[in-house]
């Protein structure tokens, strides 16, 4: 019997996005407005969200996983950030594992956790975990939701 196929997004998910922020000058951070990721090295500011490391080391013996991530199209150094913020923190379990996509929804699988309906999240074939929602507020709860999926 093959695994299940689970996507894993990266940005507040995986990755502790205002924990990264809080490290950027803040008359940078201004410069950029409303675009913070569009600063060039952002993302290799940020550390991992809490439990998230655990929590996909576990998922990758339980179901076929990947990172399903959205770079900002005008920041190139998001996508070779995103590399190795992969290769520095997930290592093995995620070896050629990442894909980046702005239509989230082309991917064909069983799940996607991700915090945000955008990029095509909303409309994937599977089922959305919405992580930060009620339902799914922390990894802890993704857990024990997924335990009884696998």
């Amino acid at each position: 019997m093959s695994k299940k196929i689970l996507y894993v997004d990266m940005d507040n998910v995986l990755v502790n996005l205002p924990a990264g922020m809080s490290k950027v000058d803040p008359e940078i951070l201004k410069a950029y407005g409303d675009d913070p990721d569009e600063i060039p090295g952002i993302f290799g500011l940020m550390p991992p969200l809490e439990q998230a490391i655990e929590s996909y080391a576990q998922l990758s013996e339980w179901f076929n996983t990947y990172i399903l991530s959205t770079a900002p199209w005008k920041n190139h150094s998001a996508w070779s950030d995103k590399v190795k913020w992969v290769q520095k923190y997930l290592g093995k379990p995620a070896y050629k594992r990442l894909i980046l996509s702005h239509n989230k929804h082309l991917n064909l699988g069983d799940y996607l956790i991700d915090d945000r309906d955008a990029n095509g999240a909303k409309d994937f074939q599977g089922e959305w975990i919405h992580f930060k929602s009620e339902l799914f507020p922390d990894w802890p709860a993704v857990m024990d939701y997924m335990r009884q999926r696998r």
